[in-house]
């Protein structure tokens, strides 16, 4: 009974227009009320600051502070540029420039918002001048751009790592690295399904935004780039592209650890910025500092209100009870993970992806250890199947952000985003069950 009360609560007050935050909070609150009366009042602040205190976290204003910076400094533009000379030449090319652009600012930024908000003001106009219809190109950007929370740097997995510690012995550095498979796939089976997509709609050569080549007839096929031009947006393109290798290297190398690895990021991206590109100026400074603490305030803000729920879901025996609950309708290990991934994609549908670790990463990674399913192939399915959250209406941030960029409603970028879903649903129930795709790679590093 307590558990409806909590849930139908929240999802109540999520129907209600209610901020996610605030959404937390009283349901949390509503509960130990009526355990504890207004006894309860007291503990709230000590369990906040409890969670969000903790070393790890500080990896995320960092690594968002850098990915601010980063957008400033120019770098999505020359990793644009860098991706169409590689690819836009090639028949619907300017679709590998958007999945190849996402994945290493992926690389980068660690959010999905993020990403897309970075490359799609460039990418859309783009897509939609070599015939994508508009709310298909919006819905590539936006389902694109939920690579960004699972690629490493991952917000997302850093804060998986520090919920799961206390279940189950898992770490920030080996979750990253379980991510880059699962992130690579997402990709390629976004890419092929743009190019089934654009197939029924449109014939002709692709052609990127900048160096069009036109005829009196309309466009014609962008020639092959020289390797001048390979050269020179290389040269331009490789330091942002050397910044998941710094990052990763350095955490992988044992050179620091991830949440020093986030501060190294943001003096790297000053670097970039003010001396390389010195597109950056120091008056930009203020600004991109503001930014970055209203991001950083929304994030922690969740973080301590689900902390506090979550730490409810323990107190009261939540996850002991619907754990026991849900084993006591099947011990078929198959239905309980399709029963997993439906109420995450359902979940997901609706609140972000940070609220939704804190309330069921305490819930359901004692249920999927219990089924023999190790903990990094849970942490990558939840952060999958919450990046497919992000592009799924009616809540899905990404389908806001690209909407936004496009000048679309919500109902125009939705018309387009379907086939890219199921192409992601495909991909989630490969990685559910085959976990190798998860472990694989971690367990060949010796994480």
């Amino acid at each position: 009974m307590t558990e409806l009360i909590m849930f139908g609560t929240f999802f109540l007050l999520i129907l209600l227009n209610m901020p996610i935050a605030i959404s937390l909070g009283l349901a949390g609150l509503l509960i130990l009320f009526l355990d504890r009366g207004f006894a309860a009042l007291e503990l709230i602040p000590s369990i906040m600051y409890a969670g969000i205190s903790s070393f790890a976290l500080l990896a995320i204003p960092f690594f968002i502070l850098a990915g601010v910076i980063m957008e400033y400094a120019g770098i999505s533009k020359r990793l644009i540029d860098f991706a169409n000379v590689c690819v836009a030449h090639r028949k619907n090319g300017i679709a590998i420039v958007t999945i190849m652009t996402a994945l290493f600012f992926a690389a980068i930024s660690g959010s999905g918002p993020a990403t897309v908000a970075a490359i799609g003001g460039i990418l859309i106009p783009a897509l939609v001048k070599n015939g994508y219809p508009k709310p298909t190109a919006a819905a590539l950007i936006a389902s694109s751009g939920s690579i960004g929370i699972i690629i490493p740097p991952s917000i997302a997995f850093i804060v998986y790592a520090v919920i799961a510690s206390d279940i189950a012995p898992i770490t920030i550095s080996r979750m990253f690295i379980a991510g880059i498979i699962p992130g690579l796939l997402l990709g390629g089976a976004l890419l092929a399904t743009s190019y089934i997509v654009i197939r029924k709609k449109q014939a002709g050569y692709s052609q990127v935004a900048a160096g069009l080549e036109h005829s009196e007839g309309g466009m014609i096929k962008p020639e092959k780039p020289s390797f001048k031009k390979v050269v020179k947006a290389s040269s331009q393109a490789i330091w942002g592209l050397l910044i998941p290798v710094i990052i990763l290297g350095g955490i992988y190398g044992g050179i620091f650890t991830p949440t020093e690895a986030a501060v190294v990021a943001v003096f790297y991206a000053l670097f970039v910025g003010l001396v390389i590109y010195r597109e950056l100026k120091l008056k930009d400074l203020p600004k991109i500092l503001i930014d970055a603490g209203v991001q950083t305030a929304v994030i922690m803000i969740i973080v301590g209100t689900a902390s506090f729920l979550s730490y409810i879901v323990t107190t009261q025996r939540m996850a002991e009870n619907i754990s026991n609950a849900l084993l006591g309708i099947t011990d078929n290990t198959i239905i309980i993970l399709l029963l997993i991934t439906l109420i995450l994609l359902i979940v997901g549908a609706f609140i972000d992806a940070i609220s939704a670790l804190y309330l069921f990463v305490p819930i359901l990674l004692p249920i999927a250890m219990e089924i023999g399913m190790n903990p990094t192939t849970f942490g990558v399915i939840i952060t999958v199947n919450l990046a497919i959250g992000l592009f799924t209406p009616p809540v899905g941030l990404n389908l806001f952000v690209a909407g936004g960029i496009s000048n679309l409603s919500l109902k125009q970028v939705t018309s387009g985003i379907v086939p890219f879903l199921i192409a992601s649903i495909a991909v989630l129930l490969l990685l559910t069950f085959i976990p190798a795709l998860s472990n694989w790679l971690p367990n060949l590093l010796g994480m």
